[in-house]
């Protein structure tokens, strides 16, 4: 499991302007939850979450593993001095001397080794600093037939789809504080949730899907396969346009 972690959180890097342009972001409430003071950001990717704390005026070090996502990160963040931008893998990089008020991991926690994450993610915070995570999670909602008829899709050029998957309203989502409660580190896990839609065009919610490590991982016929397959029944039933429901989930915890 350790090793299919490792290479999917590659695949990212293969096309990082796309992953820019179509992946979501984040609801703008959800920065006011944020500590104030020095940040440090795991697996910033191109961005999506450093620059709302950027335009905060924070000073921020943001670690990417993928070095064209880093480059898309620089490029779009030189206006702000404050922000330092390195390329390496948390797991290895070596922690400054002076701790952090504030640990961030935006959609990457989940990618970083589970036997180093929330250790090294205190190490790096000061006496009463946070760690905060965010996921997101794609829930019941929006366009809600054409995802389960997308599943036919799935179940065609997919050999890993489950049979009967189906979304779950976000109520269905359980809260994950497990590996919080077991740090002696940090104390007990709060969250913010945030439901919201997003409409898509036939070709945008193409793009994204391309973003996505599991489609990237498919053999190239598959995921072509896939691809026209979800865009037949985008143009042909539902006249071109769906909406996708998103869980942004944000998890705080001091330590």
């Amino acid at each position: 499991m350790a090793e299919a972690r490792t290479t999917l959180r590659h695949t990212f890097n293969t096309d990082a302007e796309l992953y820019d342009r179509v992946r979501p972001g984040y609801p703008a409430e959800l920065f006011d939850q944020l500590p104030t003071g020095r940040v440090l950001e795991i697996g910033c990717g191109t961005g999506q979450a450093t620059e709302p704390l950027a335009r905060q005026g924070r000073p921020i070090v943001a670690i990417e593993l993928g070095e064209q996502l880093a480059d898309v990160a620089r490029r779009k963040l030189s206006r702000f001095p404050h922000i330092e931008i390195i390329t390496a893998d948390f797991e290895t990089w070596p922690l400054p001397p002076e701790p952090f008020d504030l640990v961030l991991a935006a959609t990457s926690f989940h990618w970083i080794d589970p036997d180093i994450r929330v250790a090294k993610a205190a190490q790096a915070l000061r006496p009463g600093g946070t760690l905060a995570t965010i996921a997101t999670h794609h829930v019941f909602g929006g366009t809600t037939a054409f995802f389960a008829d997308a599943q036919e899709c799935y179940l065609r050029f997919d050999p890993d789809t489950p049979p009967g998957l189906r979304l779950r309203p976000s109520a269905e989502i359980p809260t994950d504080s497990a590996e919080i409660d077991a740090s002696p580190d940090f104390g007990p896990a709060r969250f913010h949730r945030y439901e919201w839609d997003q409409p898509y065009t036939t070709q945008a919610y193409l793009d994204v899907l391309t973003t996505y490590s599991g489609h990237i991982a498919l053999p190239a016929p598959a995921r072509a396969g896939l691809l026209r397959c979800i865009a037949d029944l985008i143009d042909n039933t539902y006249g071109g346009r769906i909406v996708k429901r998103y869980l942004t989930e944000l998890r705080l915890a001091d330590r």
